[in-house]
């Protein structure tokens, strides 16, 4: 009886420590619980920023949707890959000091897809703060090679920089678009090439070609090529006129080319950046004609 007495006594004085053990344990598992949940909002997040973006871009090439619809889903996928970051590293910061922290991995992958979005529409960006708000680029600003078998742009003029500048005042769309060109691309230039003009244009057929355009029309003897690129996620098209002429020697040509985006305002470069790389190529060495 005495011992049976003292194993009840002793289970009454373990019973109150083991019950507070329990609801220690529920307490602390609570706020873990509630910080695994910021962690999938991360990830969700970075992820379905960068799949937003995506669908976004990939539906405009579809003709799902108009390219400006495009462009405004692309732009609300970069902030919520930026909410994405900005919460992972709150929630970094929270608990750096945590006894029992959260797992990192859902926050970290969330973080990192989020910031290789952001990254990538980040370089379009910059780019767009460092180049003119113009989509026609020419080696001839005085006499642009002209289209056509295929069109220019009705709206090509209508929204070129410059009409408030008073540096501008006065002058015509087409003569605000050569002074901005002229500034931002002055290295641009018609090349002269020392060979005849029907074997320029057949090596610009084949470079063009091997490049993935659309050949419009490829004319030797006229010294003309027309050919269209389309870009991978948007379809954007831009079309590229060449134009060949005999040099006023005699030898060798004077080689001019035009490349114009479709839609838009701004090409964020890429007609440049598509005439310089042309060029290159088709003359090997590029050389200003005189």
């Amino acid at each position: 009886m005495v011992s049976l007495r003292r194993r009840e006594n002793l289970t009454d004085q373990q019973a109150p420590h083991a019950a507070p053990s329990a609801s220690s344990t529920q307490a602390s598992a609570q706020p873990r619980a509630q910080k695994d949940i910021l962690g999938y909002l991360v990830l969700i997040a970075g992820v379905g920023a960068l799949v937003w973006g995506l669908v976004a871009a990939v539906g405009t090439g579809w003709g799902f949707w108009a390219y400006t619809s495009g462009l405004k889903g692309v732009a609300a996928a970069f902030l919520l890959g930026v909410a994405a970051i900005l919460i992972g590293l709150v929630q970094e910061w929270r608990v750096r000091k945590s006894t029992t922290p959260p797992l990192r991995a859902r926050r970290w992958v969330g973080m990192l897809v989020a910031l290789f979005y952001v990254g990538w529409v980040g370089t379009f960006l910059v780019k767009a703060l460092t180049v003119p708000a113009i989509h026609d680029v020419s080696t001839d600003l005085a006499d642009p090679p002209a289209f056509q078998a295929l069109q220019l742009r009705a709206d090509n003029f209508d929204n070129v920089p410059g009409a408030d500048d008073a540096k501008m005042r006065g002058l015509t769309p087409e003569q605000r678009w050569a002074m901005v060109h002229q500034k931002a691309y002055g290295d641009i230039r018609s090349v002269r090439v020392n060979e005849p003009a029907p074997m320029v244009v057949a090596k610009a057929e084949r470079l063009a070609k091997a490049r993935g355009w659309n050949v419009a029309i490829s004319s030797p003897e006229e010294g003309r090529l027309e050919a269209t690129e389309t870009s991978a996620f948007f379809q954007f098209k831009d079309d590229v006129v060449l134009r060949v002429r005999p040099s006023d020697t005699g030898e060798g040509s004077i080689v001019d080319m035009r490349s114009v985006s479709r839609v838009g305002v701004s090409d964020l470069g890429m007609n440049a950046k598509r005439a310089r790389s042309f060029l290159a190529d088709l003359t090997g060495t590029v050389t200003a004609a005189q």
